[in-house]
């Protein structure tokens, strides 16, 4: 009997009573006395087929707990502290939002807790199989309890009372029993209920929807894989040293980084799992999502629909699968159910729909813009340089093409191009470029400074590699400003860094993402193990590791940096410093730093660009710190009219900017953001008022030192190089 067929036996069954145990809560009593529905019978979870361990992984088991002890970074040992750790972030993997086990489950299981550890070691793997298939079981539990309250009917669900529920339970403590569970199911379901009724959704399709939902992941509850169970409990293993070190099962290895990019034809971006979901990490530069607007790092997907179709809830889905729905022929369209990364609670969903394409090299190319500012009357002439990415084409520079394409050939060129426009100073907007090729971003470097290192690399073995620019040529020996948010990573921040220390230009913006260390991927019997193995530092000393780089500059950002950058991941390597290397000094910016700072607080306070920023930052900041959500129909109501009206104003606030005419609607406003999907080339072509400022920056300096733009001749670079 297939997964369908139960659960179309299981409603048919209405005489059936419900089996919640003998103690209850009041409030939970009178809901279950009112159920005509089926029977949740718990004992329905006896059906699930537990998975076992396999050879081959019990072996691959072995190999990577010494990679892990003698390979790794991190001198780390497996400890009886490290099993404790192991057992807890296993737990949180496989039920972080503690909706599935009871207290009474956890104590079952802590015999276990100081055992995991000598077992890793040995390839013994079932204790970690025996967590997970009591999980299964627990959640194939929950699910039938769900599917019977929704059969039941969503009409016997009362809102007027004055509950409400956590939105965030990854802290809370673990219900004492089955019966606290069910209490807590019902909220949830009320929760969901909730969200889609104020969102205009009738109770039919709200019923279709969760009953498709919750069908779904039971469905996935019973077709567990023994590998799900191996990947699972060795990804918890392996994050112990760093969260870059992980496992990949023989089909993920296929697809590593899951990056729908480049001959794929998809959305671009790039997906992990996160519990449940399918999280988003970041968007390749050029891509369908990263030009419809909409998709953010951090949303988590929910369903998946194809044009013309109705939506696949995908929760509890394999990465690999989720990937494989999202993928599909060029022009077609995908719609996307997520939860945004700013969401107050896991109900509150947007659909976001995208067209496919292909991303192409030359999407990601570096790209240039001139900016003229009348400041007092008197007019600056900025150059603007976009780097989306750091690339090179391999296969051309392999095949002896003498034209392949690359950063740094790139950014020369138009470097050539805006000296010869006569432009006062460069803009480097490396906003959201989450890094690529080292070597380009070493060769970057080179092309504003004389010769001398670009950043350090420390091994385990503590073996210090420093990488150098051996080019004497200077391509741009005038005024610079790099701009960085939190999505800058990994070689932009060893770009940004090594301006910075140099003195060669002015750093603006935010926090950078700070991934500082360098992942290597190792071949295993089955499957493959992605493992730290060095460490990225500055040539002043101190790593771009967890701190990233810290502007001259700030400029507050939207982004939720409790949620992204490397300090917000579990087990990250700390920040550190190692010895500086001998490098140039080419202008000390500490005796104007303070003016400049004061006078771009002083435009700011009258911006409208800012001030808006700072409405957009201060309602999302509201909205992450809500803990707890209200399940009164009428509470909840005023509640997500007044966040929908806020969003509103935002956005007809910026439209005001630009000269648009304001959105009459929400509804209106959803139907734009719609339409833009359907235009591949949309692009918004007014430059942000960021790259505004980050040439007034440029300004400032011009006039705070007139002889700033003469001392940073080649002649005075070389002199400056013989004080080294």
């Amino acid at each position: 009997m297939t997964i369908a067929e139960k659960l179309m036996q299981r409603r048919s069954q209405p005489s059936k009573v419900w089996k919640v145990g003998a103690c209850t809560a009041l409030t939970l009593s009178m809901f279950l006395a009112g159920l005509t529905g089926v029977q949740a019978n718990i004992d329905d979870a006896a059906e699930y087929k537990p998975v076992a361990p396999t050879i081959d992984q019990a072996r691959a088991n072995i190999l990577i707990a010494r990679q892990l002890q003698f390979t790794h970074f991190r001198n780390l040992g497996i400890s009886d502290e490290l099993s404790g750790d192991v057992f807890d972030a296993y737990l949180k993997y496989l039920d972080g939002q503690r909706v599935y086990l009871t207290q009474e489950d956890i104590d079952s299981l802590k015999s276990m807790k100081s055992r995991l550890g000598s077992a890793l070691k040995t390839g013994q793997l079932q204790p970690g199989f025996d967590i997970y298939n009591l999980v299964q079981q627990r959640i194939i539990q929950r699910l039938q309890f769900a599917l019977g309250v929704i059969d039941n009917g969503l009409d016997k669900l009362d809102f007027s009372a004055n509950d409400e529920i956590r939105v965030d339970r990854s802290e809370s403590d673990w219900e004492a029993s089955q019966v606290a569970l069910d209490e807590l199911w019902i909220k949830r379901i009320k929760n969901a209920v909730l969200s889609q009724r104020l969102n205009g959704t009738d109770d039919e399709a709200i019923e279709d929807t969760l009953r498709r939902r919750y069908e779904g992941q039971l469905k996935r509850a019973y077709q567990a894989r023994s590998e799900d169970a191996f990947q699972a409990y060795m990804n918890a293993f392996t994050g112990m040293w760093d969260p870059h070190t992980s496992y990949f099962s023989p089909r993920t290895s296929e697809n590593f980084n899951i990056n729908m990019s480049l001959s794929l034809e998809g959305i671009g971006a790039v997906l992990q799992s996160d519990n449940e979901y399918t999280k988003v990490v970041r968007l390749v530069p050029g891509g369908p999502a990263s030009k419809q607007g909409q998709l953010q790092p951090a949303d988590r997907i929910v369903s998946v629909a194809q044009q013309g179709e109705k939506p696949v809830n995908v929760i509890g889905w394999r990465l690999d699968e989720v990937v494989d729905l999202i993928r599909g022929p060029r022009n077609s369209k995908v719609t996307l159910e997520v939860i945004p990364a700013n969401a107050s609670d896991e109900t509150v969903t947007r659909d976001i729909a995208i067209s496919r394409d292909e991303v192409k090299l030359e999407e990601q190319s570096a790209s240039k813009d001139v900016i003229e500012l009348d400041r007092a009357g008197e007019s600056y002439k900025v150059g603007v340089i976009t780097i989306p990415t750091f690339y090179a084409d391999f296969q051309a520079m392999q095949a002896g093409d003498p034209n392949y394409k690359s950063t740094t050939r790139d950014v020369r060129r138009l470097l050539d191009d805006l000296k010869e426009q006569g432009v006062d100073g460069v803009v480097m907007d490396l906003r959201n470029n989450g890094g690529g090729a080292l070597h380009e971003a070493n060769d970057l470097v080179g092309l504003f400074i004389d010769k001398g290192p670009t950043v350090q690399i420390r091994n385990a073995n503590n073996d210090v590699q420093v990488l150098n620019d051996e080019d004497p040529t200077v391509d741009y020996d005038g005024p610079l400003v790099v701009l960085v948010n939190r999505m800058s990573a990994s070689a932009s921040e060893i770009f940004a860094g090594a301006i910075q220390d140099y003195g060669r230009g002015l750093v603006v913006g935010s926090q950078t993402f700070g991934k500082g260390t360098v992942q290597a991927v190792r071949p295993l019997n089955h499957g493959q193990l992605k493992i730290t193995q060095s460490k990225f530092y500055r040539v002043s000393g101190g790593s771009t590791q967890h701190k990233g780089v810290i502007p001259d500059i700030e400029i507050p950002s939207r982004v939720d940096t409790t949620r992204i950058g490397e300090d917000a991941l579990d087990h990250a390597l700390p920040w550190d410093q190692i010895e500086a290397v001998p490098h140039t000094r080419y202008f000390d910016f500490s005796g104007v730093i303070d003016e400049l700072r004061k006078r771009h607080d002083d435009r700011f306070e009258i911006s409208p660009e800012f001030s808006l920023l700072q409405q957009e930052i201060e309602f999302l900041t509201e909205q992450r710190g809500i803990t707890y959500v209200s399940l009164n129909m009428d509470e909840r109501k005023a509640h997500h009219d007044q966040i929908e009206q806020t969003r509103l104003t935002i956005a007809n606030a910026r439209r005001e900017l630009r000269g648009d005419k304001p959105f009459k609607s929400l509804e209106d406003l959803e139907e734009w953001q719609t339409e833009q999907a359907a235009d591949l080339d949309n692009t918004d072509e007014e430059l942000d008022f960021v790259i505004r400022e980050g040439g007034h920056i440029m300004a400032d300096l011009l006039e705070l030192d007139q002889h700033m733009a003469s001392i940073l001749t080649p002649a005075q670079f070389a002199a400056k190089a013989e004080t080294r």
